[in-house]
């Protein structure tokens, strides 16, 4: 609950943080096929007065607008870009974004039926090529070899039309809103492969080419279809955590009676009614029942946390016991929920340095595929070969040097990359922070809240009996200090129930006093129980006359973080401990973690000139802490990890916050970002080697249309298929 909590309020003020810098707005833009598109799309908006930035997603089809103050309607960034040819939905936090993996099946229905008409088309008209081009040809009378090619072209000409849509519409928004995008090649080719071939049928010629019209155009909506199913299963985090909210949810009134609302009409203080086993619609708070909650969405842990009346919980997580009454603290777009997914779509759809270098080598790229494609064709004219080997040659060009590879190359490794960590409790903030996390060396980690759990807990004691210690945490139930949240932690692990307490009262810097059952409950100091001299971090609880009863707390290490650091060391990273705490507690940290390097009663400044050093003699230091005099040198570090329990200002300057009460989310932060930049690394050679094979021989004649559409669809599809790769990387190689 302490993470979740301290979570949401950094989102909060990451939210106005960015506010004060810019208002982003985003848009799915579903019609955004390839490189030549991003570059259109940020250019039409970047032109609008107000508009400082923006930064286009090809695998998630979306952009991100950022204006100097929040516009009030998005109808002219969607007005500017219907008149550069693309439809756009304004992607609220309350609805999902229309994209290819949100339309669902209507939209792989209409491809399918499209990819179906081709395939029969493609089939039967090879049968009739087959008779024409065999071996008994010389054979055939000529009037019957026309009859043939004019049977081609009764089934070519409707199946092209209809097959052809996806690609003719698209090339037609483009050509009206004087743009080129990668369908453009594609229509040209095939309208001109098939006018090209009812020519030559006219004039009664051999050369038809209407097989190879209708089987590009197959193999084309083949790859169109994989490629849209690999865009789904690439399909953002963002986008999948708002799909998470219930769309409805129970309503109870003041009279106790039940209604069943949208999600989008509850508003603050309502009460809301969630049975077991549906999902928590809002944040609230509990008013009524006990109960069990799956909220692995939030903290990445595997194990429910029980919950009781007054207890924190969130939108999008699920109760599995016993119904629960909530009021309701927060709706929309201000839950929990809502502000993870808008720190994730920044993350997204941030320009990293091997996003940039991509977006920069497509941009280039694309003008020049055109005048690659008209250089071909004038060449093969002035060498005096015709204009029909001519403009075959330049049809393969054409098709074969759309850039879709290069601009998927990194974005797709990114979207997936973020969402694995998502689903292990890592929430990513800084746009590179996969890139420098790659790179890393060097790990300094803070003491206190990050190799320990951050607050004191109770050392089990068999012989402290169950009813003084539920006596003990009825009382401290009454207190928010961290002495007293053990106490009420320790009977919540041991499922002890906590009793009605009166005439509670607070003794500063000594303790608490109340009634339970008519008798005093002391909890606190050794003194103030009565128990004379304390031990180094007890303290003591005494009902009526009864001796005091001494409970002994103990700030202790994280379950994990032996075998956290343990492998660390093993990978060659080198590992130092900083803490402001105490020389002999942190001295005895570091012996029982193997720690050799480590200081103690370390200053902010200190740290951060430490962690300078380390850069300046060339080390790659990720800086892990959660308290406020952490924030510096997590700002300076290389890259920065904070626990969702840390202070705001620290979880500001992190790169990424990971949930939970584990450590093993570093491990799996640092094995995510080096294969991601590894998955980035091979798929630029993916790209580069296909344009480097491929172009050439398109150039020489030695690529037909038809082998062209087959390649270029396999590139776009191997990249993606690539960056998949790192959502199905085993669990063990990140421990």
């Amino acid at each position: 609950m302490v993470s979740a909590v301290n979570l949401h309020m950094r989102l909060v003020e990451g939210v106005n943080v960015d506010a004060a810098k810019g208002c982003t707005t985003v848009f799915a833009v579903p019609e955004m096929h390839c490189g030549g598109c991003m570059r259109k799309v940020e250019a039409a908006l970047t032109a609008l007065p107000g508009v400082t930035a923006a930064r286009a997603n090809l695998s998630a089809r979306r952009v991100s607008v950022v204006t100097l103050a929040k516009p009030d309607t998005a109808e002219p960034f969607i007005d500017a870009l219907a008149r550069t040819g693309f439809q756009a939905t304004v992607l609220a936090d309350k609805t999902r974004p229309i994209s290819d993996a949100t339309r669902g099946g209507a939209r792989d229905g209409d491809l399918l039926r499209r990819l179906g008409v081709a395939g029969f088309a493609a089939a039967n008209i090879m049968l009739l090529s087959v008779s024409v081009w065999s071996g008994h040809a010389s054979d055939m009378p000529a009037s019957l070899q026309t009859l043939f090619h004019w049977l081609s072209a009764a089934i070519a000409l409707p199946a092209v039309a209809y097959a052809g849509q996806p690609f003719f519409a698209s090339a037609r928004q483009a050509l009206v809103a004087r743009r080129l995008n990668m369908d453009v090649p594609i229509s040209l080719g095939v309208v001109l492969a098939t006018l090209m071939s009812l020519y030559q049928t006219w004039r009664g010629s051999e050369q038809v080419y209407f097989d190879a019209a209708i089987t590009l155009l197959f193999f084309l909506l083949i790859g169109r279809v994989l490629d849209q199913r690999m865009r789904a299963r690439a399909e953002s985090a963002a986008e999948n955590l708002l799909g998470l909210v219930s769309p409805a949810c129970t309503l109870v009134d003041r009279d106790g009676a039940t209604t069943r609302i949208a999600t989008t009409d509850v508003l603050p203080h309502m009460r809301v009614r969630v049975s077991a086993g549906e999902r928590i619609p809002v944040d609230g708070r509990v008013i009524l029942g006990r109960s069990d909650i799956d909220q692995g969405l939030i903290t990445g842990e595997s194990l429910p946390r029980g919950i009781t009346i007054g207890d924190i919980v969130h939108g999008g997580t699920t109760n599995l016991a016993g119904p629960i009454d909530i009021e309701v603290t927060a709706v929309a777009d201000n839950t929990l929920l809502a502000e993870i997914a808008r720190l994730m779509a920044t993350a997204e759809q941030a320009r990293g340095r091997y996003v940039r270098l991509a977006d920069r080598a497509a941009r280039l790229y694309a003008p020049a595929v055109h005048v690659l494609g008209l250089g071909t064709f004038v060449g093969w004219m002035l060498a005096g070969q015709g204009w029909e080997p001519a403009l075959t040659a330049a049809i393969s060009v054409l098709i074969i040097t759309c850039p879709c590879a290069l601009a998927l190359a990194v974005p797709a490794v990114q979207v997936v990359a973020t969402n694995r960590l998502f689903r292990s409790g890592i929430i990513l903030k800084a746009a590179d922070g996969l890139e420098r996390l790659s790179d890393i060396d060097t790990v300094v980690l803070d003491k206190t809240g990050t190799l320990t759990c951050g607050e004191p807990r109770l050392v089990s004691n068999p012989s402290v009996l169950d009813p003084v210690l539920a006596d003990a945490a009825s009382l401290a139930a009454h207190s928010r200090h961290p002495y007293s949240r053990a106490f009420v932690m320790a009977a919540k692990v041991r499922a002890l129930p906590l009793h009605g307490v009166t005439d509670v009262a607070e003794h500063p810097g000594e303790g608490l006093t109340g009634y339970i059952g008519g008798r005093q409950v002391r909890l606190g100091s050794a003194r103030f129980c009565g128990a004379g001299a304390s031990a180094n971090g007890s303290v003591y609880v005494r009902i009526a006359d009864e001796p005091a009863v001494a409970f002994v707390l103990r700030d202790e290490l994280r379950k994990d973080a032996m075998a956290v650091v343990a492998v660390l060391r093993g990978r060659g990273c080198k590992i130092v401990m900083l803490s402001g705490d105490r020389e002999a507690a942190v001295a005895a940290c570091a012996a029982q973690l193997s720690i050799d390097t480590w200081q103690a009663e370390v200053s902010p400044a200190d740290k951060i000139a430490y962690v300078n050093n380390l850069k300046r003699s060339g080390a790659k230091v990720l800086m892990i802490g959660d308290g406020l005099n952490d924030a510096p040198a997590l700002a300076a570090g290389t890259a920065s990890l904070s626990p969702a329990t840390a202070v705001d200002v620290s979880q500001a300057a992190a790169d990424a916050v990971f949930q939970g009460e584990r450590l093993a989310p570093v491990l799996e932060a640092l094995v995510v970002a080096r294969a991601a930049q590894q998955r980035a690394l091979e798929n630029f050679a993916i790209a580069i080697g296909y344009n480097a094979v491929f172009v050439p021989l398109a150039i020489a004649g030695w690529v037909t249309p038809l082998i062209a559409a087959i390649a270029m669809s396999a590139s776009s599809l191997a990249v993606t298929a690539n960056a998949l790769r790192l959502a199905r990387m085993s669990p063990e190689k990140s421990t």
